[in-house]
């Protein structure tokens, strides 16, 4: 990564949040580029679910700034952040259940343009909308199962929908928070595929556990111990940093096998 922001897509800038005594969010600086994947790691307990509040908008920092596409969003809502193009999916599913996947993907975007749903019957009918959807939904590998209610999917099938529902929403740039979380090895296979085949439309920041999966699809990581970025650059830096494997090393969610070289 260069000093140069021209095809930066999201920067954050000196981002500090406190509670009480306890540092979350210390001098975080980090930068998200066009056609890239940038993976956030860090041990539990790190503040990255503090920092993705942030982000996205569900938790205001005591100081520092949040950028999108070189516009301060610091200050926006959750709701206001998706209209300028911040993409969420979350670590938690909030899908609905006993609606078809086609269904979900268009509530989410009407969610988005606030239109209401008042009226369902006419949006139902959408031809516009519908055409939206499907194309969000083929670009996650579902098309075949768009009226399939998403309670019958699988939990893999239910993560790549919840990619669906962010792109449906036409992002600049995906927040992707522990995606893997859940999956079997089959699951994480098709959810890496597909975000590999996703990342020079719509880059992507991503929070996960899954050291294979990071290492596989991040071009760049930072690395979050104790509310503070202590490392970053390239997946092959990142492996054979001494500070990562330590911090690695003291966090009970992995061992040093997750940090070894291929």
């Amino acid at each position: 990564m260069t000093d140069s922001t021209t095809d930066s897509i999201m920067r954050i800038e000196k981002l500090y949040k406190s509670f009480g005594a306890l540092k979350a969010t210390d001098d975080v600086t980090l930068e998200l580029r066009k056609g890239e994947i940038h993976a956030l790691i860090g041990p539990n307990g790190a503040g990255k679910s503090t920092l993705i509040a942030q982000i996205a908008g569900s938790l205001k920092p005591d100081a520092g700034k949040i950028f999108l596409d070189d516009e301060d969003i610091t200050q926006l809502s959750v709701a206001a952040r998706a209209v300028k193009g911040l993409g969420r999916c979350f670590q938690v599913s909030s899908l609905a259940m006993p609606l078809s996947v086609r269904r979900n993907v268009m509530i989410a975007s009407q969610a988005i343009t606030g239109s209401s749903f008042r009226f369902w019957k006419a949006v139902e009918s959408d031809k516009a909308l519908i055409a939206a959807a499907d194309e969000a939904i083929d670009m996650v590998g579902l098309l075949d199962r768009a009226n399939v209610p998403v309670s019958n999917l699988s939990h893999g099938e239910r993560r790549q929908l919840e990619v669906g529902c962010a792109l449906a929403l036409k992002p600049k740039l995906l927040l992707l928070d522990e995606p893997m979380a859940g999956l079997g090895a089959g699951g994480s296979e098709r959810l890496t595929m597909l975000l590999e085949s996703l990342k020079l439309e719509i880059p992507i920041l991503l929070i996960e556990h899954d050291m294979d999966a990071v290492f596989r699809l991040a071009d760049y990581i930072s690395v979050l111990v104790y509310g503070q970025i202590v490392a970053q650059g390239s997946a092959e830096k990142i492996r054979h940093n001494p500070l990562v494997r330590e911090a690695y090393l003291g966090a009970s969610d992995l061992d040093a096998t997750d940090l070894k070289d291929d």
